[in-house]
């Protein structure tokens, strides 16, 4: 239904089935009241629109409100309608990104608007009100993933820079809609209609009427609004390389100190946790918790208490400089930062086995979320690896596939899978457990067909039917940048503390009057938290604790000014936080 038939149709408003659209009490509305301003809508006026940032959060006091995707486009839909007491926006409002959608106003009536800015404060203050607007938001957010609005992704599934703005898109959570050159007739169409030659895809099409060809993540970050780097230099207190738990813990506790923070991430906020379906073993969730709602809650958290975010930004060296140490970019963008915290996590490890590379990103796939899954509906699939990942993706994948197989290398499930998802993934009527089973090889032309698999224990070989394969089969630590900067282990892992103090420099700490703290590297005032770090638990509870805790020693490393230790009075102030001492 285009826009000029919508004028004289009464329209609904969309029902509440999934606590995305909830309605604000009386007593809410009174109390936002106080931080905003009351405004008469009249009917057809866009109170926000697709592609430009919020600027406001809308409650609706009387009237009704239609959310559009492509409004006044070929494609125009109707996402959801709203009434009385219901509030507009999605996750992209708290975050600082552009609309995903377009507010046009179908039955004139009043609204009641409060700035972005002041209604981010509000939820911190407010956690009842925070709780209820986070839910929905991230609700609204998921609601649009499988709508398949936002931007659209124009390539073909065997380019590998399609495969790489896919997956940033999926691990940002950004609305999108991928066309494959080689399946989606719309895709020709859309070639011709806005000129694009072959050879310059993949392309993003934002708002139905811009191209972007062959983007940079970087470029796609600016379009959308995600806080890129610029070519600026900036200075921090404390610098957090990646954005899982560890670096959003070491975000937060940083801000919330005082401390000037800068979180940056290659990719995309959330880590490996990102991708998770569902951690059900996190303290304070009994029920669990999936990677994307945690990570979004810690990200608010992080922008509620003044941290800075920055995605994507690749860290390649670090450079003491004076008390300092200088962070450099691979787009050539520097941060000085009185103290590093190293949080860049893992990357699985990829399976070698003959035909796999050919179909990576096609079928082959590193990670399980609804991205992935929704590319593997109603088909058998294979999942590779016996720890708390593979358990995971199985229970998840189960929901999609007709089977799942889970291959494990081992003989025992519980050698490495904690005991709750063991009983899980052997209850459910779809996966099917095969121990000691590795892979061989894998077959299919334009995407996976079957697998080559092997009982190790008798050598017998068997194929197996799959449409998609993912792989869990360990990890290695994201360090290539710091070897000879300072100490790793022999895997590449980040030393720290008593194993650092072993191999480190004793001239650069002679004159501190003190060895490497607990989670200090060879480096003073470069700390390593979570996967990265060589020993480290890796699990979100633990990666989360260790964040807090690199920021607690990094106040340890700032009350040592220069060359000399400084040894604060009853009164003195800790740098950084305004706040004496204890």
């Amino acid at each position: 239904m285009n826009t000029a038939q919508h004028k004289n149709v009464a329209v609904r408003e969309t029902p509440d089935r999934y606590g995305a659209f909830p309605r604000l009490t009386s007593e809410q509305l009174q109390d936002l009241t106080a931080h905003g301003e009351r405004r008469r809508t009249t009917e057809g006026e866009v109170l926000y629109r697709e592609g430009e940032p919020f600027r406001e959060f809308l409650a609706i006091l009387s009237g009704t409100v239609e959310i559009l995707q492509d409004h006044g486009g070929p494609q125009e839909r109707t996402v959801a309608a709203h009434g009385p007491g219901r509030f507009l926006g999605e996750l992209g409002m708290l975050e600082g990104q552009a609309a995903f959608d377009t507010a046009v106003v179908r039955q004139g009536g009043e609204i009641l608007a409060v700035p972005v800015e002041r209604q981010r404060t509000l939820i911190g203050r407010d956690p009842v009100l925070g709780d209820l607007i986070l839910r929905a938001y991230l609700g609204r957010r998921y609601l649009l993933i499988g709508l398949g609005a936002g931007f659209r992704i124009l390539g073909s599934c065997y380019s590998r820079d399609t495969l790489r703005l896919r997956e940033f898109a999926a691990r940002n959570r950004l609305p999108h809609r991928w066309l494959d050159l080689e399946r989606d007739k719309e895709a020709e169409a859309l070639l011709r209609r806005f000129s694009i030659r072959p050879e310059e895809t993949p392309v993003v099409l934002w708002k139905g009427e811009r191209v972007l060809r062959n983007p940079s993540n970087a470029e796609l970050a600016r379009l959308i609004g995600l806080p890129a780097p610029t070519a600026q230099s900036a200075q921090c207190d404390v610098l957090v390389v990646g954005a899982g738990p560890a670096g959003l813990a070491a975000a937060v506790y940083g801000a919330s100190d005082g401390l000037t923070t800068i979180s940056v991430d290659a990719v995309a906020t959330g880590g490996q946790a990102g991708t998770s379906s569902r951690i059900e073993n996190y303290l304070g969730f009994p029920s669990g918790i999936s990677g994307g709602e945690l990570i979004e809650r810690a990200v608010l958290q992080a922008h509620k208490f003044g941290a800075r975010l920055m995605v994507p930004a690749q860290v390649n060296g670090l450079v003491p400089q004076d008390d300092d140490y200088v962070v450099t970019f691979t787009d050539g963008s520097q941060v000085r930062a009185g103290a590093v915290v190293l949080a860049s996590g893992v990357r699985y490890r990829r399976l070698e086995v003959p035909g796999i590379a050919g179909l990576e990103g096609i079928s082959v796939y590193y990670a399980a979320t609804v991205h992935e899954a929704s590319l593997c509906e109603a088909d058998p699939v294979a999942v590779v690896g016996g720890g708390n990942s593979a358990g995971q993706a199985a229970l998840f994948l189960a929901h999609h596939a007709s089977r799942v197989h889970l291959l494990v290398r081992g003989s025992d499930l519980n050698a490495d899978m904690s005991r709750y998802l063991v009983d899980q993934v052997e209850r459910h009527p779809k996966i099917e457990v095969r121990l000691h089973t590795e892979v061989r090889g894998a077959s299919g032309t334009d995407k996976l067909e079957s697998l080559s698999v092997e009982d190790n224990a008798n050598g017998e070989r068997r194929m197996l039917r799959a449409a998609a394969l993912f792989v869990f089969i360990g990890a290695r630590p994201r360090t290539e940048w710091l070897r000879g900067l300072l100490a790793l282990d022999e895997k590449g892992f980040v030393l720290t503390g008593a194993d650092a103090q072993a191999v480190a420099d004793a001239t650069q700490w002679d004159s501190l009057g003190r060895g490497p703290l607990l989670l200090e590297t060879s480096l003073p005032g470069v700390f390593a938290s979570g996967d990265v770090r060589s020993g480290s638990v890796k699990r979100v509870a633990s990666a989360t604790g260790e964040g807090a805790m690199a920021i607690r020693l990094v106040h340890e490393h700032r009350d040592n000014v220069g060359n000399l230790v400084r040894t604060a009075g009853p009164e003195e102030p800790r740098p950084g936080t305004g706040q004496p001492v204890a």
